[in-house]
């Protein structure tokens, strides 16, 4: 087998010891590579170029259960029992499936550097679904989720508006009770909403109380076709295959059936989520930075300058050893975060890691703007070009804002993490401290 190029592949793939995976994950890494290489990389190119991936992808994902792969760890066994799955690939029963399983998809996935092609298939699975797995009721569960997890129809999750993205509290789409208070009629817009324009349903986040967080809740909202929504395609800097959608909503009907929970818990059920969502995007964004600096390091062995290759070149190592270093050490962080997710609970984890991880959200998004930069600078007048042999790195550097935006922008996470860290020494601390008039330790 062939040494791969350096930075190309993470160090359990290069034949290095790991604590971590197991045979399971090993196996399942082989399975998934072969087929998102033939179903999805092997074209992902050609389709971010024509900004379309062909419906026909996201039915072969779906067939071969392998839009399964983007919910959260544990996965939802009994349902997956009842519509006939029980592995995926046949590599990995749906029992044993664990974050470290969902990590390495995500990394296979973004395997092409480019966000947009595997966005298109992801996103509404691996965002909008959830929210109904953990909160929906039966009943509610029992009518879309059949379509949603066998991929016969397409969801997306609907939170960001113009007026607010990562301020979520801020949301002023609103859902009132019709007068019989049997239906909620929506009204207000959706931007930047992924996935959105292929979406049958989505889940939204509505105002249907006061201002503020306790005023939101989550609903179930037909989208296609669906009389009172108006979706447009929007044209965005990266991510050109993703669909993101502007959505226009105008005395949208919905039966109250639709409501995910209860009323005025929208913004616990959104934040629940987001640990997931930022974990998988920074596993993605890593692998894309992984890209970007290993064909930067392949073309340096190779291009000659000034008499000689330009890996002869000092300044050239300089930079290749500087984006390396970040690279690697930001693979190794959010390694341990994904190990770390196998073995605490989901409260646990949410508690001890939820501002970590948007700090690992925000990194990934700064190291790949750090190795997409590298590589665009050493291909020079080829990473400038929108084809030909540098055109991997100019495109991977289109998606950078894809990586630090979306998701939780990047100073907003920056300031969770350290909030929460702050909250929980605080609490811990609090914990430790002797009551007053007490002798007691």
């Amino acid at each position: 087998m062939p040494r791969p190029i350096p930075f190309s592949e993470p160090p359990y793939l290069c034949g290095l010891p790991s604590a971590y995976y197991t045979p399971s994950h090993l196996r399942w890494q082989k399975a998934c590579r072969a087929f998102v290489t033939e179903n999805l990389h092997q074209h992902a190119l050609d389709w971010e170029r024509e900004e379309a991936v062909p419906p026909q992808v996201f039915q072969n994902f779906a067939e071969a259960n392998m839009l399964i792969p983007n919910l959260p760890a544990p996965l939802p066994v009994e349902w997956l029992h009842k519509l006939g799955i029980h592995d995926i690939l046949g590599a990995v029963k749906v029992e044993e499936w664990d974050y470290l399983h969902t990590s390495i998809f995500c990394d296979e996935m973004s395997r092409s550097g480019l966000a947009g092609p595997s966005a298109s298939l992801t996103t509404g699975m691996a965002f909008g679904v959830p929210p109904l797995i953990k909160f929906g009721s039966k009943k509610l569960q029992e009518r879309f989720l059949p379509d949603l997890l066998l991929g016969k129809k397409r969801t997306c999750i609907a939170i960001t508006e113009p007026g607010a993205g990562s301020d979520v509290a801020n949301i002023e789409t609103t859902a009132e009770k019709s007068e019989d208070g049997q239906e909620y009629v929506i009204n207000g817009t959706k931007k930047w909403i992924t996935n959105g324009i292929w979406s049958h349903l989505c889940t939204m986040a509505v105002r249907t109380g006061g201002p503020g967080p306790s005023g939101l809740s989550m609903v179930v909202v037909p989208l296609l076709d669906y009389p009172g929504v108006s979706m447009r395609r929007l044209k965005v800097g990266g991510h050109s295959t993703a669909g993101t959608t502007f959505i226009e909503l105008s005395d949208v009907r919905v039966p109250v059936f639709n409501l995910i929970g209860e009323e005025g818990q929208g913004m616990k059920y959104i934040m629940t989520n987001f640990n997931h969502e930022r974990l998988t995007i920074a596993v993605g964004v890593t692998r894309q930075a992984r890209v970007a600096l290993s064909a930067a390091f392949e073309y340096c062995l190779q291009r000659e300058a000034f008499g000689k290759v330009l890996m002869e070149q000092a300044v050239v190592r300089h930079r290749l050893a500087k984006a390396g270093a970040l690279l690697e050490s930001q693979w190794a962080w959010v390694e341990q975060f994904v190990y770390q997710m196998t073995k605490l609970s989901k409260a646990e984890a949410d508690v001890e890691l939820g501002g970590l991880t948007a700090l690992a959200k925000a990194q990934a998004g700064m190291v790949l703007d750090e190795c997409a930069r590298c590589a665009v600078l050493l291909f020079g007048g080829n990473g400038f070009t929108r084809t030909g042999r540098g055109e991997i790195a100019e495109r991977i550097y289109r998606d950078v804002p894809g990586a630090r935006i979306p998701g939780g922008s990047e100073d907003v996470m920056l300031d969770l993490a350290v909030r929460q860290l702050a909250k929980n020494y605080q609490r811990q601390t609090k914990l430790l401290e002797r009551p007053r008039g007490s002798s007691k330790l």
